[in-house]
């Protein structure tokens, strides 16, 4: 490996509400990474606007990606290969990145590797802890997606446990809108929780009979909705830093305990949290002390790494890069992208 040359990815992701491109050395050097967020645009609407994000992607992902060729030192003529998020997303966003990476890898004769986004998320660990290697656990906790991941090897995934329903970052953004915070609810409510009592409400954990690493986070949403619709019928007050706390609180108990009873039963003693939840430093400050108390080593990304990225899909390029993978011009936008699929 080290004889061989060094592979220069450049990598773009535009599966939501960010336009990114990132160049990457050998999997584990970022040279650049520029993210152009839509944040400020969607607030307006409470939340993502799938129409409206692709517009943006379409206005911005030449200039993103000048400037990560720009921010590296490189032009094309130095890139090895194309990595650009396929799947799973917004299928309209998805495109403008699938189309750009094809136009790009077409113009240039270079490889095009479709990557799949909840591998770039899980992958981003590599960035900063150059010395994790498979196996491990990973817990990807985002707006879209709860999974609990075994990563056997580098491309082999065994999702362990998932939501039944709402994601843990889809449950944050419920809540917050509930009690007036607003979009996007994870750092509000993080922010608004830090006042609160987190032990002020009894909000229930959910455990699933015979699925014990799978989530379910619509019951504690509707236990808060509940809470303030029974105070609001009584006209009784109530605390929302009290119900911030004591719902993160609530989820963080759930996504901890199954998280550590997974890392356990699996006989493993390396643990990484990734994906846009993962930014949050009640839920880090929780896992670090649950691993600390078993043992086991504890892997994060910095927040600029836990939310979408296109740095984690140059990582997650280059490994597939290098098992081989190769798509062809037919590569097209899969919303639905399963972990594991090709």
């Amino acid at each position: 490996m080290s004889e061989q040359k060094d592979i220069f990815i450049l990598a773009i992701e535009s599966s939501c509400d960010e336009t990114a491109a990132a160049v990457v050395k050998n999997g584990r050097e970022v040279l650049s990474n520029v993210i152009s967020s839509q944040i400020e645009l969607h607030k307006l609407y409470g939340g993502v606007v799938p129409e409206i994000a692709s517009r943006k992607h379409i206005e911005k992902i030449n200039q993103v990606i000048e400037e990560a060729l720009s921010d590296a030192k490189m032009t094309l003529d130095d890139i090895d290969a194309i990595g650009v998020t396929y799947g799973p997303g917004l299928v309209g966003a998805l495109l403008v990145g699938v189309a750009e990476a094809k136009a790009i890898a077409y113009a240039k004769n270079l490889p095009l590797v479709g990557v799949h986004h909840i591998e770039g998320h899980i992958l981003a660990n590599f960035i900063e802890n150059k010395e994790l290697e498979p196996p491990f656990i990973c817990l990807v906790v985002s707006g879209g997606h709860t999974h609990l991941v075994c990563v056997k090897d580098y491309g082999t995934y065994e999702i362990i446990g998932r939501t039944r329903d709402d994601a843990a970052g889809e449950a944050f953004d419920k809540v917050a809108r509930a009690i007036g915070l607003g979009y996007p609810g994870g750092p509000k409510i993080e922010n608004l929780s830090k006042e609160g009592n987190p032990e002020a409400i009894a909000f229930p954990r959910a455990k699933i009979e015979g699925f014990q690493y799978d989530f379910s986070f619509s019951g504690v949403k509707s236990a808060v909705l509940n809470y303030i619709n029974g105070c609001q019928m009584k006209g009784e007050t109530y605390v929302e830093a009290d119900i911030a706390a004591s719902f993160q609180k609530a989820v963080i108990d759930v996504l901890a305990g199954n998280a550590m009873h997974a890392v356990k039963e699996y006989g493993l003693n390396k643990f990484a949290i990734a994906g846009g939840v993962a930014s949050n430093g009640t839920l880090r400050e929780a896992m670090r002390e649950a691993c600390e108390e078993n043992g086991i080593e504890f892997y994060h990304p910095s927040p600029i790494f836990c939310t979408d990225n296109a740095a984690m899909i140059g990582v997650a390029a280059y490994y597939e890069y290098l098992s081989g993978t190769r798509h062809g011009w037919d590569l097209n936008a899969v919303p639905n992208l399963k972990l594991g699929e090709r």
